[in-house]
Formats: C-alpha cells, structure tokens, sequence
C-alpha cells in the first residue's frame, strides 16, 4: 500500500498537487524522474482534491507508478485535522480554492522525515530534457555566484530576460512597479541559504486577468507565449526587492513553512480570490530578506492552462487588486530583528490584524489575512505538540 507511511522510511521531499481533473499529468512527471535518475523513493505525493473527484481513482495511479502518496478529499482533510487535535484550525485552509494547498503544509509539518517541499500544478508537465526533480534540489543546495536583479521599484519582473520583446508582467506584479529601471550583478550565496527554488514556465504565461484583456485574449490565456530560450540563465532578487512567486512549479526548505502560508482566498465577503501564492510569495520574500533567498529559473515547467472566460478571472481578482498594490509596502520593514520565519511572519501577521486600512477599498480584508495568519502559525504550533499518526 503506498499510503503506508511506515515503508518508505527514506522519502524526504513531500509532492504536494492540488487537482480536481488533470491528475494525470503527475505521470509525466514521474517517468521524467525516471528518465533522469532521480530517486522516487524520496518522493511522496499528496494529492489535495475535492469530494466529487474520483478519489479511488487517484490512489489508483499513484499505486500504478509505483511511488508513495495519498489522496485527500474534503472529508478525508477533516478526519486528519481529527487525527492531529487541530480540528480547531481547519479554517485556515479554504474549501474548494488552490490555497488549499496549505493543507499539504500542515501535512508536511506533522511528519519531521519531510525535509523538502514541492508544489506542482495540475496543467503542467516537465520539460523532458530537464532533470524536473533534480533541478529543484541542486537549486536548493546552490552555491556559488549568481545573478542578482533589482529595479528602481523595488520589484523583479520574474519575466525580465525577454521584457522588451514580449512586455510582460507577470499575475500579481503591482501596476505601479511597472516601467522600472532593471540592474543587474552578481552575489555570492552560501549553501543553505536559498530556501526556495521557483521554476519558471513555458507556452502560457502566468498573467493576472487585465494583463490577459490587453495581450487581447478573451479565453483566459494570453496571445503571446513563452519559450525555453527566453530563460537563459537563473537569478535571485536583490535584498529589499519582491517579485511574483507562483506555486505551479514550486520547491523548498521545510523551515520556512511557517511563513509560507497560502492565503484564505475565494470564500470570504469581499470576495477576493487569485492572491493566495502572490501573497504567500510577497510575504516569504520578506522572511527571506531577513536571511535567506528565492532561486528562480530552471527547471521550467510546460503551463497549459486550460480555456476559459478571462472575465471569470477578471471578477476573482479584482477585489484584490488595490490591496495587492500596498500589501508589500504594508510588511516591508516587518521583523527586521527576528531570528526565525516564524517570527518574521508573526511580525507581519501583527501589521495586519492590528491595522486600519479604511483608505482602500475592502481594506478590512488585510484585518482578516493578518488574524488567519496567526491562526496558521497557532496551528503549527498545534501540530509540533502533537505525534503525527501513521495511515491504516
């Protein structure tokens, strides 16, 4: 039984995938694995999914591989938030939204043999002459020279390489970063310190809906395209500068899970949805300015985001679109004295739950962001004092 936790004593990187239809993808990336060398017996996926998904038929391909994992539906995360006494916490992860991607997190908290974590999306696939798993881990345990990026607004358009032929900006870049002025040099960075390793992506861009309506697609994807050749070399951002973090292709360190929370998005009253990795992303930059990097690049991932009504998106990320223009500015000099992600995050966690944002429009939604991070970290708190428990 691959969901047997007891047998694959040497697994240390948790896969974690939420799918409500394309789950089949993770084949593709599990023959890359093979293809490249790399051990599968270090991996273990979580699947995050839904009731109304075929479960037995996701464990049915993870059996199928061969490779460890387990499938969690709604009724499924709530028996585990019953196993490990956080009952109490099962708000932090919102039903039926990619944020739900924070209960691989908590899965991954509970269980210390998990030193890494990877967030793959459904509509992508592995470049095939890339060592997809490989990759992230070298990314992890880089040192050495390499380039630093900074702008004289202070953001990082994760798509600069290319920028004057293609004018991109990727979800999430704020409208009032754009137009900077780009430097370029190089740093040295010691083993350890890049803590995350974000691959970048080909053929549909990860646009914010506005971007989409300009790039003159009304299908949800974009008119122009991305291709390997415009990545020709990796990067971290310069200390005191943010750039867009998607989970789609996503690896990293176990310590900084407790400042890399993916926010409650979709279901709330103002209805503010599409933000919860740019935000985790914008919070985790801050952790890791405190000591630490983002490393992006390679590998990339194939993103073939499937059809469908840009204005659908248009209308889930609006509410938000205000907020995610002051949310960095809000936490920028958070817990400059902090000694752990934790602290830093509860610093920024305290800006928010404690301010008053009455100038921007549904600004009591950072009030709320600010109160379900301190209930994220309580909860990991929660989940240190409890023994994880095996499957049947």
């Amino acid at each position: 039984m691959t969901g047997n936790r007891s047998e694959v004593v040497q697994r240390d990187i948790c896969v974690i995938v939420p799918t409500i239809r394309e789950y089949e993808c993770l084949r593709s990336y599990v023959e890359n694995a093979r293809e490249h060398g790399f051990d599968i017996s270090r991996l273990h996926f979580v699947l995050v999914t839904e009731d109304f998904c075929d479960v037995d038929e996701m464990q049915s391909m993870l059996d199928d591989l061969g490779v460890s994992g387990e499938v969690f539906d709604g009724s499924r995360r709530e028996e585990w938030y019953d196993a490990n006494d956080i009952e109490q916490y099962g708000h932090v992860v919102p039903a039926a939204s990619h944020a739900e991607t924070s209960f691989g997190l908590l899965y991954m908290w509970a269980d210390e043999s998990f030193e890494y974590g990877l967030f793959i999306d459904d509509d992508t696939l592995p470049h095939e002459d890339e060592d997809y798993f490989g990759q992230h881990m070298e990314n992890l345990a880089f040192e050495g020279s390499v380039e630093r990026v900074q702008s004289d607004k202070n953001w990082v358009n994760v798509l600069y390489q290319n920028a004057d032929e293609h004018g991109l900006y990727p979800r999430g870049y704020p409208y009032s970063a754009m137009d900077e002025t780009v430097e370029t040099d190089t740093v040295d960075i010691e083993g350890g310190e890049v803590v995350a390793s974000q691959g970048l992506w080909t053929n549909v861009p990860d646009l914010d809906a506005v971007r989409i309506l300009m790039d003159g697609d009304l299908e949800g994807q974009a008119q122009t395209r991305t291709t390997a050749e415009e990545f020709d070399h990796d990067f971290v951002a310069a200390r005191g500068n943010y750039l867009t973090v998607c989970s789609m292709n996503l690896a990293f360190r176990r310590e900084v899970i407790p400042a890399f929370y993916q926010l409650p998005m979709d279901d709330n009253e103002w209805d503010v949805g599409r933000f919860d990795d740019i935000w985790s992303g914008v919070f985790l930059k801050r952790a890791c300015d405190v000591g630490g990097r983002i490393y992006n690049g390679r590998p990339l991932c194939e993103h073939n985001k499937a059809a469908r009504s840009t204005f659908d998106d248009l209308h889930n990320e609006v509410a938000g679109l205000e907020l995610n223009e002051h949310l960095w500015e809000l936490v920028d000099d958070a817990g400059t004295d902090a000694e752990s992600y934790a602290a830093v995050y509860a610093a920024m966690a305290d800006r928010l739950a404690d301010g008053e944002f009455d100038e921007y429009r549904n600004g009591a939604f950072f009030t709320h962001v600010g109160e379900y991070m301190r209930d994220w970290l309580d909860c990991l708190d929660a989940l240190r004092r409890t023994p994880a428990v095996a499957d049947d």
